[in-house]
């Protein structure tokens, strides 16, 4: 299929937003071909909802599976970029209503949040989605949610959604990316047992 690439993954540094409390990120050469050694090597730490990344049940549902255990068919597919910038607080069910949820199993919302990735503090000031939304979402049948920000919603959204085995991705970068139809390719990395993990997400255009 032709169409057009788009990285809609957040870059991660010193400066990207981590949610309040959690591990900082940091990167370091621990061996380099400058001073000798056959290969440069890295060691990351951070924690694993840093930047863009998926969660899995157990982050919010004690016993669930960890990311090894999510659909991984909800992961690629036909999705659809929605247009939320108009909604100010968290997104809900009638929110949903009025600015239409076209039929997909696969859903990014773009909102406001887009701007806080320009080079910003964290902030608690997001829109996320609302649990009555989360359950029109189950509902539905979507698969998997994406938001432009660090956290799908409150405690409730998460167990509704992560409950349902519905795909929480988070941290999902917009700026560029028009409202409409895309095929979406999205890498969580297996951690074995992990409450997340980071993830490289693409786009492409579908014309």
């Amino acid at each position: 299929m032709s169409g057009r690439m788009i990285d809609v993954t957040v870059p991660i540094d010193g400066g990207t937003p981590i949610w309040e409390g959690d591990p900082t990120f940091s990167i370091e050469r621990v061996s380099q071909i400058s001073e000798g050694a056959n290969a440069n090597v890295s060691k990351l730490c951070c924690g694993v909802h840093t930047g863009t990344h998926v969660d899995a049940p157990v982050h919010f549902i004690d016993g669930a599976g960890g990311i090894e255990t999510i659909d991984v068919d909800a992961l690629v597919g036909p999705a659809v970029v929605v247009d939320a910038r108009s909604v100010e607080g968290d997104i809900d069910a009638a929110d949903l209503e009025r600015i239409g949820l076209p039929q997909s199993e696969r859903v990014l919302f773009r909102t406001r949040n887009s701007e806080l990735w320009d080079g910003r503090p964290f902030t608690k000031d997001f829109v996320a989605i609302a649990p009555d939304a989360a359950q029109m979402l189950v509902d539905r049948g979507v698969r998997l949610v994406g938001v432009d920000y660090l956290s799908v919603g409150s405690p409730e959204t998460h167990r509704i959604l992560l409950g349902a085995r519905m795909v929480a991705l988070e941290g999902v970068d917009l700026r560029s990316v028009e409202p409409g139809e895309y095929e979406l390719f999205c890498g969580p990395i297996k951690l074995v047992g992990s409450d997340g993990a980071p993830a490289r997400v693409l786009l492409r255009t579908t014309s």
